[in-house]
């Protein structure tokens, strides 16, 4: 179906929410068919030792566009400017916020969120991350309606594609913001034109992939090399798998799994030189990382990094 021939009475006034990378092409995808009245993102932030402020990537996108911009602290705080613009309709991808019921309610046609996961599976704020780490073979993304909870509400449509063995957190987003932008667009025609469908979630089937914690990025050397490599691709490019070597923190960027099994020996321990990194036990026999970064040095080949250590590394224990 071509956006052309879609008839409606007037041009929909929609309101975008959303903040970071993976939003941007999501919402330039909207704007090249519709008219967004005003875009909602988080507050600009300070980062860095010198205070630097900086503001989100979605919010670049409405300066660029001469769009209006608003970035409450609490989204109940535009409740009001939200009601002036009498919107058709609100869609949210990775705001960073939940809406609260009377947000909800103020759309004709309701709110919509873009998802980076095939609901009910993996419902929360770090979908992607989690999807690799938990070793699934597929995800997608969902269009869905949205209500009081968290990402409990009516799918309206789907599409899932695989993830390879190469993938990472940073390639996994790119290909799901791409597809998350072609859905919607398929999608949004027949939102407007109320001829959607919906369908509840199953929740016996729901899982959740919430927002990663400074645990989450610890290897635990007592999982299985798959379990850890897993963690390792899902973390990169951010935030980062880690362990402690010599009391500091050495973050691991790339990693594959080892041929040899150790049935003696210390989860943890660095077990073999190889050509392109060095082993490390696991539970099940060894993972070899291949891309690492000490605490205040750069990231850089396993292999350089070996090179340049001062100290022997087989024998000793990673934690």
């Amino acid at each position: 179906m071509n956006f052309e021939d879609i008839k409606l009475e007037k041009d929909p006034t929609i309101i975008f929410m959303g903040t970071p990378d993976f939003s941007v092409p999501i919402l330039k995808g909207i704007m090249e068919h519709y008219k967004v009245r005003a875009i909602v993102t988080q507050p600009d932030r300070k980062v860095g030792r010198d205070g630097k402020v900086i503001f989100s990537p979605v919010k670049q996108v409405a300066f660029d566009n001469d769009i209006l911009c608003l970035q409450p602290e609490k989204i109940r705080d535009i409740l009001q400017d939200i009601n002036v613009l009498e919107p058709d309709l609100i869609i949210t991808c990775a705001y960073g916020q939940i809406l609260p019921l009377e947000m909800l309610q103020i759309p004709r046609l309701g709110c919509i969120n873009v998802h980076a996961s095939l609901l009910p599976k993996l419902r929360g704020g770090a979908p992607i991350h989690h999807a690799i780490m938990d070793g699934f073979s597929k995800t997608g993304v969902t269009i869905m309606y949205m209500d009081k909870g968290m990402d409990t509400g009516d799918i309206i449509s789907q599409r899932e594609i695989p993830i390879s063995n190469d993938d990472t957190a940073e390639t996994l987003h790119d290909k799901l913001s791409v597809l998350g932008r072609d859905l919607l667009l398929e999608t949004l025609p027949s939102i407007l034109n109320g001829t959607n469908s919906r369908t509840s979630q199953d929740e016996a089937e729901a899982t959740y992939g919430f927002n990663i914690t400074r645990e989450d990025e610890h290897i635990d050397f007592s999982k299985t090399k798959r379990q850890i490599v897993n963690k390792v691709r899902g973390l990169n490019s951010w935030p980062g798998a880690y362990c402690i070597l010599d009391d500091k923190i050495l973050k691991v960027w790339k990693c594959r799994e080892g041929e040899r099994i150790y049935d003696l020996g210390t989860d943890g321990e660095i077990t073999r030189i190889y050509d392109d990194g060095f082993g490390v036990k696991t539970s099940n026999g060894e993972v070899v990382f291949t891309e690492v970064q000490l605490e205040g040095k750069r990231k850089m080949a396993a292999k350089d990094f070996i090179n340049g250590y001062h100290e022997k590394l087989e024998g000793k224990i990673l934690r």
